[in-house]
């Protein structure tokens, strides 16, 4: 639980972390002066403008200027308390998982991932008196500590492209006497061990946003993975359609071309080739491995060829390594746009499941 001074006031219009011997807060919020001296950090309901956050702010009888407010569309909020440090985290979501297949599920979101957004932010109390120097480089721990966290989740892109547009965050200590008329300037202040709470802030933030994410009931899974490249069911089964000889192509076969593929992606074998793929291409497309360069596709780099194989193979046996070729050779349809470690992979694929559906 947060410390014993600290009161939380729940409304249905807002959340009210209050402190009645003062905070010294630093933050980003629609109200505020970035560092004040305050008895109440206001969460509201409200939109993201000045006005109409104060507004609500003053609904909780405040004083002015005793309490800094932040505007935002979902109050959902959990804690989390280690010894001297307690992290709020606040969370406002329009992004759902649901079923695709029995097997196979799908991240959505009714407003469309142009519109969607996926916030998770933070009030950070630490029961300290912090000097606002120190305050400051807190701060920026949090910050680091979250781009971090978030980073190596390796999250779809379309996933990253909406989250944390609209996040906030306040970092709050105790002020030492009448935090009314405290000099700031001069006031006397914790000596701060910035190395132990370094390592102790960036673990509770990897914990939240972890717990974030658990409690949204947001996972990601292969599909998520194709929406974030762009790549479509549709499109993997009208490029195996090109291929196609001796036989007519017929709705039914292009359903059951639809219905291998799904089945291959429930397969933890394929799933593993592919993601290893997908992220490869993201390190050596970013030039993040220095000895790498596959910008032009070089005949020596045969990695991409080696996955894709292996995934024809799991899928459909040696005989799908053979239509490999043919497909990695024409890259017919969305095959031929991919980029080097893409394309052979979807050409393994494609290949496989071609292959298993002219087995059956």
């Amino acid at each position: 639980m947060v410390n014993d001074n600290i009161n939380v006031i729940e409304k249905d219009y807002g959340i009210c972390i209050n402190n009645p011997n003062h905070f010294l807060a630093l933050s980003d919020f629609t109200v505020s002066d970035g560092i004040d001296i305050i008895e109440n950090v206001n969460i509201l309901n409200a939109k993201n403008e000045f006005g109409p956050t104060a507004k609500r702010a003053e609904a909780f009888n405040q004083l002015q200027g005793s309490y800094i407010a932040q505007a935002t569309d979902s109050l959902d909020y959990f804690e989390n308390t280690y010894g001297d440090l307690t992290i709020f985290t606040f969370i406002s979501n329009d992004v759902v998982v649901e079923d695709f297949t029995d097997n196979l599920q799908v991240a959505n979101s009714a407003k469309g991932f142009r519109d969607a957004r996926i916030n998770i932010s933070h009030v950070i109390y630490i029961d300290r008196t912090i000097s606002p120097r120190d305050l400051l480089k807190i701060f920026r721990i949090v910050t680091n500590a979250k781009a971090k966290a978030l980073a190596n989740m390796a999250l779809p892109l379309h996933i990253q492209n909406i989250l944390n547009k609209s996040d906030f965050l306040a970092v709050l200590s105790n002020v030492n006497g009448d935090g009314e008329i405290l000099d700031i300037n001069n006031a006397l202040y914790d000596k701060i061990d910035f190395d132990e709470l370094k390592i102790r802030l960036e673990d509770a933030v990897e914990i939240s946003l972890e717990d974030a994410f658990e409690k949204s009931d947001l996972t990601f899974g292969i599909l998520d993975y194709f929406v974030s490249e762009g790549i479509l069911i549709g499109d993997l089964v009208e490029a195996g359609m090109e291929l196609v000889e001796g036989v007519e192509v017929t709705d039914e076969l292009e359903a059951k071309m639809e219905a291998q593929i799904l089945k291959s992606l429930t397969d933890i074998n394929v799933i593993a080739l592919l993601v290893a793929a997908m992220r490869t291409e993201q390190d050596l497309a970013g030039n993040h491995i220095r000895e790498v360069d596959i910008s032009d596709d070089p005949d020596y780099f045969y990695t991409d060829e080696v996955l894709g194989i292996a995934i024809s193979n799991q899928i459909a046996g040696t005989k799908a390594t053979f239509n490999f070729k043919r497909y990695d050779e024409a890259k017919p349809g969305i095959i031929y746009g991919l980029p080097p470690m893409l394309d052979d992979i979807f050409a393994g694929l494609i290949a496989g499941c071609m292959s298993k559906i002219f087995e059956e």
